[in-house]
C-alpha cells in the first residue's frame, strides 16, 4: 500500500509534457501595447495644447500674424545674389537701389524689353534709365508675399513681358530681400508710390502699366487709388489672383483650415490683423480708382480663391469710377493647371494683353 502510494506521488511529481507559457509570453506585447497607447495619448494631449495655444499667442503677439501674412522672412530661392539678375537668366536686367524714406532703401530690377537686349549688354543703370524714355511701355510689377523679386515664376514673368515689348521695373518692399526697412501696409504702398514716380520722371509719354500678383494686388489698388485721387493714374491695373480684402483671403487661405471653426476665429485671427494696421480693402478701393482693369484668375488657385477674385470683378464692373473704362475678367480653366502663380505659362496671354491694353490706350486718350 505505501508502495503505490509513492508511487503515485512519483508520479505526480513527473513532468509531464512542456506546457507553453502562455502568461509571460503575453505579458510583452500587452506591455509594449499599453507602451504606444501612452505615448500616443500623451502626443494627442500636446498637440491638442498647443492648438489650443496658438490663437491665445497670436492674440497675445500680434506681431507674429503680422509675419504670417508678410512671410518677409522667407527667401525664396535661397542662396542666389539680388545683386546679379543675369545670375536668374535676366542678361537685360540691371539691378538699383532707391531710397524712399530716410531709414529705408529698396532693391530694384529693371528689365528691358527683349528688342534692346543687345544693346544693354555691359551697360550701367544710367543707359537703363534712359531707355525708360524710348518709346516702349513700362510695366511696374508687385510681388506678392514671401520670396523676392528673384523668384522663380516672377522672372518667368518678368521673361515673357519683356518679350512682349515692355520694360519691366520689379522691387522688393522694405524688410523683403536686400531692402531695408520694417515691413507695413501704408509703407509697402509707400514704396511702390516711389517707385512709380521715379519711372514717371524718366518715361515721357510712355504708358506705364501697375501689375500686381496676389499679396501685390492689395499694394496695387492702395497705389492706383492714390494715384487716382491725386489725377496721376496709371494707364492700366492688372490684378493677378487677387482677393476682397485681407479678412476674406485669410478665412479662405489653406492655412486656416484647422482654425476656421475653432471658437472665436474671427476674434482671435482676424481682428489682430485688422488691428496690426492690415487691410488690403481692393473690393473699397476699386469703387475709387478711374483706369482700365484686367483681372486674371486660375480657377485651381489653392491660394487664394477664384471666387473672392471673381467677387472682386463683380464689385468693380457696375462701379462708377470705371464707368469710362474697360474693366475685363479673365478666367483660366483648371484643367490647365496654372494654380496660384503659372498664368505666365499661358500661350493666350500675350493675346489678352494685347487685345486689353490696346483698348486701355484707346480709352485713356479718349
Amino acid at each position: 500500500m505505501r508502495k503505490r502510494h509513492e508511487s503515485c506521488a512519483l508520479e505526480h511529481e513527473r513532468p509531464g509534457p512542456a506546457q507553453p507559457r502562455a502568461q509571460p509570453a503575453m505579458k510583452r506585447p500587452l506591455g509594449r501595447r499599453f507602451g504606444f497607447w501612452f505615448r500616443l495619448r500623451k502626443l494627442i494631449i500636446w498637440l491638442l495644447g498647443v492648438y489650443i495655444a496658438i490663437p491665445f499667442l497670436v492674440k497675445l503677439c500680434p506681431a507674429i500674424q503680422v509675419k504670417l501674412v508678410f512671410l518677409n522672412f522667407v527667401r525664396v530661392p535661397y542662396f542666389i545674389d539680388l545683386k546679379r539678375p543675369q545670375d536668374q537668366g535676366l542678361n537685360h536686367t540691371s539691378n538699383y537701389y532707391l531710397q524712399p524714406e530716410e531709414d529705408v532703401t529698396i532693391g530694384v530690377w529693371h528689365t528691358v524689353p527683349t528688342a534692346l537686349w543687345k544693346g544693354a549688354q555691359g551697360k550701367e543703370q544710367p543707359w537703363y534709365e534712359d531707355t525708360l524714355g524710348s518709346s516702349y511701355p513700362v510695366i511696374l510689377y508687385l510681388h506678392g508675399n514671401a520670396g523676392t523679386r528673384g523668384g522663380d515664376h516672377r522672372v518667368e514673368l518678368y521673361k515673357v513681358l519683356s518679350s512682349l515689348g515692355y520694360h519691366v521695373v520689379t522691387f522688393d518692399y522694405r524688410g523683403w530681400g536686400d531692402s531695408v526697412g520694417t515691413p507695413s501696409e501704408s509703407g509697402m504702398t509707400y514704396d511702390a508710390l516711389h517707385v512709380f514716380d521715379w519711372i514717371k520722371a524718366r518715361s515721357g509719354d510712355n504708358p506705364v502699366y501697375i501689375w500686381g500678383h496676389s499679396l501685390g494686388t492689395g499694394v496695387a489698388t492702395n497705389l492706383v487709388r492714390r494715384l487716382c485721387e491725386r489725377e496721376t493714374p496709371p494707364d492700366a491695373l492688372i490684378l493677378e489672383s487677387p482677393f476682397t480684402n485681407i479678412r476674406e483671403e485669410a478665412k479662405s487661405h489653406p492655412f486656416s483650415v484647422i482654425y476656421r471653426y475653432f471658437p472665436g476665429f474671427d476674434w482671435f485671427f482676424l481682428d489682430t490683423i485688422t488691428m496690426s494696421g492690415i487691410k488690403f480693402a481692393n473690393d473699397e478701393n476699386v469703387k475709387y480708382i478711374s483706369c482700365s482693369l484686367l483681372i486674371l484668375h486660375a480657377e485651381d488657385d489653392p491660394v487664394v480663391p477664384f471666387h473672392l477674385g471673381k467677387k472682386l470683378y463683380n464689385i468693380a464692373a457696375p462701379s462708377r469710377s470705371f464707368r469710362d473704362y474697360k474693366v475685363q475678367f479673365v478666367p483660366f480653366h483648371r484643367d490647365l493647371g496654372y494654380r496660384h502663380k503659372y498664368i505666365y505659362r499661358s500661350p493666350e496671354l500675350p493675346r489678352i494683353l494685347r487685345e486689353f491694353l490696346g483698348k486701355a490706350e484707346h480709352a485713356h486718350h479718349h
